[in-house]
């Protein structure tokens, strides 16, 4: 059995997968949106072991011993799906293929009435695996027909608890390809995975990427689709926190309720002319709450200003969320 990365008794694995080299329709970027996942998917920003990591890119064309065909594709999402694990990722990059019958993934030896790896069969195997989060990503075109159901018609999903979707496009789109060699979509989906989708304490998660690749896909071109059944977020990767989790947790401390209006006068700000290190300090602590969102002035722009005028400042509903989490021993 393969070395799995255990967390908390949890196993978390990702198959990830490239495929540049059709005999018809090559493609350029594919084999380095899949290296470029690996990279990403496989450590957490402070360089910890994420995911169990497994590559498949294709080589050629031409040799049937390591062409990646619909057989082997098939056997390898069997083998992520149908193994004991807390959390299993699935990432294609390659061609996608939609017809009257169906739509698939598609691998080297595809032919006619032969495209690939059907995304009904994926969806199937995702919601009869006993993995209990199972996240698929798909950068090909026509990708936002996985989980739809010809049989209740249109674009209506059923999907079992604990299973998500993320595609690069919508059922009648295609995917773009940048010019320096990758998909569009996964450039931004590495960059949300990097840090940019963390929240304030570097949790990732496939809605918050979802949220981020949205955000910067163009409107007109290209729609990333979300498709997803769970009752709680798993965290994809683990960014450097945005704040101290020993900072934040003073939120409560600063404010004894969560509408409390924190008074601010100059001993708090040492341009000023405060020497009180205490209240200082405390301002510090506010300052970073404020770059954080958590917090506003009352009745002024900035808390420089807020100090300076002797008025207050105030959790923000941001801050609130905060404030209760903290206040509930969730963080």
């Amino acid at each position: 059995m393969s070395k799995s990365i255990i967390k908390n008794g949890a196993m978390r694995r990702a198959l990830i997968v490239g495929i540049n080299h059709y005999e018809r329709g090559p493609l350029d970027g594919c084999i380095n949106d899949a290296k470029n996942m690996f990279k990403v998917l496989n450590r957490h920003e402070d360089n910890n072991v994420n995911f169990d990591c497994r590559l498949m890119i294709s080589k050629d064309t031409h040799n049937p011993k390591t062409q990646i065909t619909t057989r082997r594709l098939k056997k390898q999402i069997y083998n992520l799906l149908y193994q004991e694990a807390e959390i299993a990722v699935l990432y294609f990059s390659g061609h996608g293929n939609t017809n009257d019958i169906g739509s698939y993934l598609v691998t080297q030896d595809a032919e006619k009435y032969q495209e690939g790896v059907s995304l009904d069969e994926i969806i199937t195997m995702a919601n009869s695996s006993k993995v209990r989060e199972v996240i698929l990503i798909l950068d090909c075109c026509h990708s936002g027909h996985l989980g739809n159901s010809k049989e209740l018609g249109g674009r209506k999903v059923i999907l079992r608890e604990g299973v998500s979707i993320l595609t690069s496009s919508r059922d009648t789109q295609y995917s773009i390809e940048k010019l320096n060699n990758q998909g569009l979509f996964t450039s931004i989906l590495c960059n949300a995975l990097k840090g940019g989708a963390a929240d304030i304490l570097g949790n990732i998660n496939v809605s918050g990427v979802y949220n981020y690749v949205d955000q910067l896909l163009n409107t007109w071109e290209q729609r990333p689709i979300f498709k997803s059944h769970v009752s709680k977020m798993v965290s994809l990767r683990k960014a450097y926190p945005k704040i101290r989790l020993k900072t934040l947790r003073k939120i409560t401390e600063y404010f004894p309720n969560a509408k409390y209006n924190f008074p601010l006068d100059r001993s708090y700000e040492e341009d000023l002319g405060s020497t009180d290190r205490k209240n200082i300090k405390k301002m510090k602590h506010l300052r970073e709450y404020y770059a954080l969102g958590l917090l506003v002035p009352v009745g002024e722009k900035y808390l420089y200003n807020a100090a300076k005028n002797n008025t207050s400042c105030k959790l923000s509903r941001l801050g609130r969320y905060y404030w209760k989490m903290v206040d509930k021993n969730k963080i």
